[in-house]
């Protein structure tokens, strides 16, 4: 298996937003989506995790209350709030046209005739 690849600013936000989607569930429940989704490739350490949910909160995104977990034990359950149904698709398209742009510039063929020529002069 592949190292896990490190998590761009903004990309585990999008994560746990996307991850909350469709119904309220405990953190543990969004990190195995994201994992599983992802099959695995970024490390999900706590210390990053669950301070993201936490800033989600505290900027209105995400909310959260106490709740049975499946195994009976107590839980915090997150859901998305209006705010942060909003937010998503935004965050989203931002997400989409960063990648579109790198990928672009991945593709792009070779860059002669772009380079100023030295003394300043264009090709």
């Amino acid at each position: 298996m592949a190292a896990p690849l490190p998590l761009l600013p903004g990309t585990l936000d999008l994560l746990i937003l996307r991850a909350l989607r469709w119904e309220p569930t405990h953190g543990a429940g969004v990190a195995h989506w994201i994992r599983l989704v992802s099959d695995g490739a970024f490390a999900l350490e706590e210390g990053t995790f669950y301070p993201a949910l936490h800033r989600l909160e505290r900027r209105g995104l995400i909310s959260s209350e106490w709740g049975p977990s499946e195994t009976g034990r107590r839980a915090r359950h997150y859901q998305l709030t209006a705010l942060g149904r909003q937010r998503l698709p935004q965050l989203a398209a931002e997400w989409d046209r960063y990648t579109d742009a790198v990928g672009r510039a991945l593709r792009y063929g070779n860059p002669r005739g772009l380079w100023a020529r030295p003394g300043g002069t264009a090709p």
